[in-house]
């Protein structure tokens, strides 16, 4: 682990694992529709949303995702991380005061490009309501050592 808290390529291993979890609640609905401006009645409007097949208001499917961006961020690779892409399939709705969590695994990695493949998986209790997998760019503690070592020479020595 490196002084972020987090895993430079040169640490990581396939099958390697994290987890992070967060109770959605109503706010972080009402929060991520007002940021997102996706005002989606399903998201928003009890009465309506209770007249569809989920009988009520159900979390944005992007707001469930964010909880593996979430388990990316802080914990695998972690703080520093850069997301490529993301591919998700959404299974099952999430309902405010539901418990995500997220799980990530390392499935693939370049070590020459810093690129991560992670397999992600966001679960309630054992339903899977969101799959898929990422690509990231990870840290790299080479990287991070060579631009302390830039910094810390005088004018002088860099020319």
């Amino acid at each position: 682990m490196n002084e972020l808290n987090g895993y430079d390529i040169e640490d990581l291993t396939l099958g390697q694992r994290a987890t992070f979890s967060k109770t959605i609640t109503e706010a972080d609905i009402a929060q991520f529709a007002g940021v997102s401006g996706d005002h989606n009645a399903i998201h928003v409007n009890e009465a309506f949303a209770a007249t569809t097949r989920f009988g009520g208001c159900i979390a944005h499917g992007f707001l469930t995702a964010s909880v593996i961006s979430a388990a990316v961020a802080n914990r695998l690779p972690g703080p520093g991380t850069i997301y490529l892409n993301q591919q998700l399939n959404f299974r099952a709705p999430v309902r405010p005061g539901q418990l995500v969590h997220a799980s990530v695994v390392v499935s693939a990695i370049d070590r020459v490009r810093r690129h991560v493949t992670l397999e992600t998986v966001c679960r309630v209790g054992e339903t899977v309501v969101v799959d898929g997998h990422a690509t990231v760019m990870a840290t790299s503690s080479a990287r991070r050592l060579k631009a302390a070592a830039d910094a810390s020479r005088t004018p002088m020595e860099q020319t």
